[in-house]
């Protein structure tokens, strides 16, 4: 496939401790108690045991939690995924072991030279989930073809801010010989910008499955000659010099340690500094630099600072072209979580230009 490292659930090959088992005649509030004082729990039986506990686990934390503002989501969020991912479930020979649990092909995939083994139950839901995203593929309202992302790799549940750029490329009647994408995740911008007639596309990413996802989704299609990928932060080994630089950076400030399943939704207080001082070497002199972004963090109160805004004022290197903003739709009235700030949340298109 490649000799690039994928990011995958670590194994766990022994607990080292003993596990209390969890099965449908198991006291429920007893077990959370178990969870609570730090100890790990085994699903055994059924699948569906797993589930009931991780939804009798987040009612138990609603009740104790407040869970409305922004802020109180993320606590609600940081206990659950604490209790949870001491809930483990079983693989062996490359399959979940309790009855009518479903078929995970990444367990093979990502796991070739282990295949027996322990996962936490989040874990598990989550490969699970990838599964069945990069099986049946995922449409999106700007490209013709499903995108099929790879485990552990970010790609758009919302598509405002893909709109917002399809919109601008129509438009767009610069050249169209290169452009470079930074963070290149799943590839939609990427595609959207070979569907809008643009001739190479140089992409990077730190998440080395959003490479090695592309590569073997890509194959030796057409795609596979007109994008080029280098798993490397900001603009990596593509120093020459392009007409238009893109950026789809995440859209919230970090305020904890990341890891890998954070760095596409938080980003770190020295990302824009750096971005933007790399792209003044990489934009041609009649060059457009694009950034997608939302007012997000300054509606929930997360942050009054926004670090595109801060830029432009700061009179560095780049100056405002155009920004085009579009609201975004309303949430699914599914969601379980309070999104009022939602009916004022912008999508937004920088549009930036050389000094």
């Amino acid at each position: 496939m490649t000799d690039i490292e994928i990011h995958k659930p670590e194994p766990i090959l022994s607990s080292g401790t003993e596990l209390e088992l969890f099965s449908r005649s198991s006291n429920i509030k007893h077990t959370i108690k178990t969870l609570e004082a730090g100890t790990q729990v085994l699903i055994t039986a059924f699948y569906s045991n797993g589930l009931d506990l991780v939804k009798e686990l987040q009612s138990h934390l609603k009740r104790k939690l407040p869970n409305k503002s922004f802020q109180e989501q993320r606590a609600y969020r940081a206990a659950f995924r604490k209790l949870s991912n001491l809930i483990l479930i079983e693989i062996v020979d490359h399959k979940l072991i309790v009855k009518k649990a479903p078929s995970i092909g990444w367990l093979k995939t990502l796991y070739p030279k282990t295949s027996d083994f322990l996962l936490t139950f989040p874990q598990v839901q989550g490969l699970n989930s990838a599964w069945q995203w990069n099986q049946n593929g995922i449409s999106t309202p700007v490209l013709r073809n499903k995108i099929h992302p790879f485990y552990g790799v970010y790609f758009p549940t919302r598509f405002d801010h893909l709109i917002l750029f399809d919109n601008w490329l129509k438009r767009y009647s610069g050249p169209k010989k290169s452009a470079i994408e930074v963070g290149i995740g799943s590839g939609v911008l990427s595609f959207q910008m070979v569907k809008h007639g643009f001739q190479k596309i140089f992409g990077t990413d730190t998440n080395p499955n959003a490479i090695v996802g592309l590569k073997e989704s890509m194959g030796t299609t057409k795609l596979s000659r007109k994008i080029e990928l280098d798993f490397a932060s900001l603009f990596g080994k593509w120093s020459k010099p392009s007409e238009l630089i893109v950026f789809n950076p995440p859209w919230l400030p970090a305020s904890h340690t990341l890891d890998r399943n954070d760095e596409a939704i938080y980003y770190n207080q020295n990302l824009f500094l750096d971005f933007f001082e790399a792209a003044k070497n990489r934009l041609l002199p009649e060059g457009k630099l694009v950034v997608l972004f939302s007012n997000l963090a300054q509606i929930s109160n997360v942050t009054n600072d926004h670090p595109i805004e801060k830029e432009l004022e700061k009179g560095g290197w780049f100056q405002l072209e155009k920004c085009f903003k579009k609201t975004v739709k309303k949430a699914s009235e599914k969601t379980t979580r309070d999104q009022h700030w939602r009916a004022s949340e912008e999508v937004e298109l920088w549009v930036l230009t050389h000094k």
